[in-house]
């Protein structure tokens, strides 16, 4: 970049590259002045202190290999695979010096290993590539295949680029290595370039940020619940969804678009539109003869095409409750060339492990348990399915016959030594299979991918807060009503205490009155007449001390003394 705004050497002639002599007369990119400033500072303490230190200064191309650097967005965007179109920014005429990672090295170990006299040096490998040769490459080997020019300033609406990330993209510099070649032994990984050396670029992308894909395949009788298990595992696992009659759909539908509107520019080989009408008409009627279903040549067809396709070769694919027999596995995932060393030598069939699946997940249930199931569904959701009571007798004893202990499509895959997993679901009959999903993902391991985006994390992070919310909330309601029941429970003892305390009040002065009917009686008797006569003669009487004079009388009246 400290290149980036240098003049060409010849006006008539700008395909002349810069060397390591042109160095002083290198024109720095605007936001690169601190970098070039850089450059003279080194080289000028390196002549002025040669008996201390040796410096170095090396104009490397932009670096690409193992995680990318620069280009590392244009490569996820493709792995992605969420746009129709990579996006090339400007006219893409632009040439981008490039290196690759490794050869970088290389010449930084000759330079330490030779101490060469000049101290600047270019470092860029043979190629003469363009940002429009660039990233159409990386779509056609990684991505959709297809890209499109925008205006420049669409760059800055990516996310995913920096600022200096544009820098490197929108730079225009034709450079050539020569002291490197004359001088240097280099064992190149990616001399002619990244379109030519493409293939091992990908390849050590894909294995250096550890985006492998996860190939699954989910086996079993008709509503043990493959389906359903086959979407939890690539919502958790982010794969692509195969079954058998969305990919016949999605063929039909291709084959249609392709009949009605030819793409403008053919690859060489490709076939043409007589060729894709002509399939299109026996497909249909094939399916016409035998009651809308398809012959296995034309579905392995299209399986094979959807399974080889960037998507399912990039992430990975969930293959839902397909091939059913041992017939279709084997023409399936047995390679071409498998085939013909068969035929030859007799060998072991050769298995295409580009799209024969990783993990065999086998789900099984007893014949009682999948008929109570179907029995259980809603009318809604069995109308029109085979789960009808009848249909569905006919397919689960179809299913049967077809995995005999002899022959079952499950033997394919140990033959290929890929053992499956077998789940019996019939042991937990829950509907989010949490147990089973907790199961298959232990077996699998962790997903290899570019993990939540940040609108994904985000949407976590709000669910994740809004279920600690939730569960303050229960939880401060659970309190406030265990808070609330004793509270009550403390009232209710309260009023059992002061019911059972006037109980016993009211017994006790029931007993108090039976206890003084005796007395009442007696002092009526024998001591009331004697008190009243006495009171009658203290009134009469009227003596200065009425109480001496009434005791006395008592005391003369009393029957005992007498």
């Amino acid at each position: 970049m400290t290149w980036a705004r240098s003049k060409p050497l010849d006006p008539d002639d700008p395909e002349i590259p810069f060397t390591e002599d042109d160095y002083r007369r290198r024109k720095c990119h605007l936001n690169f002045k601190d970098h070039i400033s850089v450059e003279k500072l080194v080289i000028k303490m390196g002549k002025s202190n040669k008996g201390k230190f040796s410096t170095y200064v090396i104009a490397s191309g932009v670096p690409y290999g193992a995680e990318e650097g620069i280009l590392h967005t244009i490569f996820k965007e493709a792995w992605m695979g969420e746009t129709p179109a990579l996006s090339i920014y400007g006219d893409g005429q632009n040439i981008i010096p490039l290196i690759h990672v490794s050869d970088l090295a290389s010449v930084l170990q000759n330079i330490v290993d030779r101490r060469p006299r000049t101290h600047y040096l270019v470092a860029v490998d043979d190629s003469v590539h363009t940002l429009e040769e660039i990233v159409k490459c990386i779509s056609t080997h990684l991505g959709p295949g297809k890209a499109q020019k925008v205006s420049k300033e669409a760059a800055f609406l990516n996310k995913e680029l920096t600022q200096l990330d544009i820098d490197h993209l929108l730079v225009n510099l034709r450079m050539e290595a020569v002291f490197l070649k004359e001088n240097f032994n280099i064992n190149w990984v990616s001399q002619t370039g990244i379109v030519e050396n493409i293939e091992s670029v990908i390849k050590e992308y894909k294995q250096t940020r550890g985006l492998l894909p996860i190939r699954i395949c989910i086996l079993g009788p008709p509503a043990v619940g493959k389906t359903t298990v086959s979407k939890l595992l690539c919502k958790h696992y982010k794969l692509h969804h195969i079954h058998i009659k969305d990919v016949i759909t999605e063929a039909i539908d291709k084959l249609e678009r392709l009949v009605k509107s030819p793409p403008e520019e053919e690859e060489e080989g490709e076939e043409g539109p007589e060729t894709w009408q002509e399939l299109l008409d026996s497909v249909k009627e094939n399916m016409e003869q035998n009651g809308g279903r398809l012959d296995d040549v034309y579905v392995i067809r299209f399986m094979k095409e959807k399974l080889k396709s960037m998507p399912c070769q990039n992430q990975g694919y969930v293959l839902d409750g397909y091939p059913k027999t041992y017939e279709q596995a084997k023409e399936l995932f047995t390679s071409e060339e498998g085939e013909e060393e068969e035929e030859s030598r007799s060998k072991a069939p050769h298995f295409d492990k580009t799209i024969t699946p990783d993990f065999v997940i086998s789900l099984d249930a007893s014949d009682e348990f999948l008929k109570n199931r179907v029995i259980n569904l809603p009318e809604s959701t069995v109308a029109g399915t085979h789960y009808a009571q009848d249909r569905f007798l006919r397919v689960l004893a179809t299913f049967r016959e077809l995995n005999t202990e002899d022959e079952t499509v499950l033997n394919y895959f140990d033959e290929a030594e890929i053992h499956p997993l077998h789940i019996d679901v019939s042991k937990d009959d829950d509907p989010q299979y949490k147990d089973i999903i907790k199961q298959i993902t232990e077996e699998v391991g962790e997903p290899r991918n570019y993990g939540l985006t940040p609108e994904e994390l985000a949407e976590l992070e709000l669910k994740q807060a809004e279920e600690s919310l939730s569960r303050e909330a229960e939880r401060k309601a659970e309190l406030e009503r265990l808070e609330a029941e004793e509270e009550a429970e403390k009232v209710a003892r309260w009023e059992e205490w002061n019911s059972r305390l006037e109980e016993v009040k009211r017994q006790e002065h029931e007993m108090l009155e039976a206890q003084s009917v005796p007395l009442r009686n007696y002092l009526m008797k024998n001591v009331m007449p004697t008190l009243i006569e006495g009171l009658n003669e203290c009134c009469k009487v009227r003596p200065d001390d009425p109480v001496d004079y009434l005791a006395e009388y008592l005391f003369k009246r009393n029957p005992q003394i007498e």
